[in-house]
């Protein structure tokens, strides 16, 4: 029986030794490949309205095979495609961004390719130039690596990421805007009561671009409405959105756009062709 248990004792030992001598097994990152980005484009990228439907672009890439000291990775990797002003070494605040899945190649339709011009604010009808590249990563964004940049000329029409007030058939001259909601005196009366339906209506600096300098309460939220005493053509501030800026949409839905915190005078600026609002005290 003592043997027995000698026995025992020096099993256990041993297995609390292999234990604490085990090493453990660590996965190393080891690197990767930039992508190498390839395009369809020749010469100038016109892009016409009425072919809006039709292809203006196809973005090829390679597969970054990112490495670990236990092979290439097997995790699936997540592609973004960024536009910027050439130039700009995509650090410009109008970069924009699409994400890929795990596609090697994405086609960019006139409309979707126009969108995102309008977006960087470009003139219609005047050929520009845009750095494209690829930006590669793993999960969560992490161990990014990025693809050569490609230069290319494109000249985009007139279009907008949210539609502006007004009718297409008079190519939104005719457009009205103007604030409701308890963030302003007014409250929520739609139609308006005078003298808000003067005090609180945008002054239309072009097809793109509203204006209104206003008194606000302080807290409250508004809604922007085209059409006294309707809210079914309505403009609605995003999720995400703060009382000083953010997206918008045209859409009868919550939520309103953030009033300020404080009482006082504010600027609201209502971009169209970003499809952004902005707001500064006065």
């Amino acid at each position: 029986m003592k043997a027995l248990n000698i026995f025992l004792k020096l099993s256990l030992l041993s297995v609390v030794f292999l234990a604490c001598t085990k090493k453990e097994n660590k996965v190393f990152f080891e690197g990767s490949t930039p992508p190498v980005l390839t395009s369809t484009a020749s010469g100038t990228i016109v892009l016409e309205k009425d072919k809006k439907e039709e292809v203006a672009l196809v973005l090829s890439w390679t597969n970054p095979n990112y490495m670990f000291n236990t092979g290439v990775s097997s995790q699936n990797v997540y592609y973004i495609v960024q536009i910027d002003t050439a130039g700009k070494n995509f650090t410009s605040p109008k970069l924009q961004e699409m994400s890929i899945a795990s596609d090697l190649s994405v086609s960019l339709s006139v409309q979707e390719l126009n969108v995102f011009l309008s977006k960087m604010e470009f003139t219609p009808g005047v050929e520009q130039s845009i750095d494209i590249r690829i930006k590669a990563t793993l999960l969560n964004g992490t161990v990014p690596t990025y693809s050569n940049t490609l230069t290319l000329k494109v000249n985009p029409y007139l279009d907008f990421a949210v539609e502006p007030p007004g009718t297409p058939d008079n190519n939104y001259e005719d457009g009205e805007l103007w604030v409701v909601g308890d963030a302003f005196a007014s409250g929520w009366s739609n139609p308006l009561p005078s003298p808000y339906d003067v005090t609180q209506r945008f002054t239309r600096i072009d097809i793109m671009h509203y204006e209104l300098v206003v008194e606000m309460a302080g807290g409250g939220a508004y809604k922007i409405i085209q059409k006294q005493g309707d809210w079914s053509a309505q403009y609605h501030a995003l999720d995400g959105g703060t009382w000083e800026g953010g997206a918008f949409e045209k859409r009868d839905a919550d939520p309103g756009f953030p009033g300020a915190p404080t009482a006082g005078t504010y600027k609201i600026t209502i971009n169209f062709q970003t499809g952004r609002y902005a707001v500064v005290r006065q």
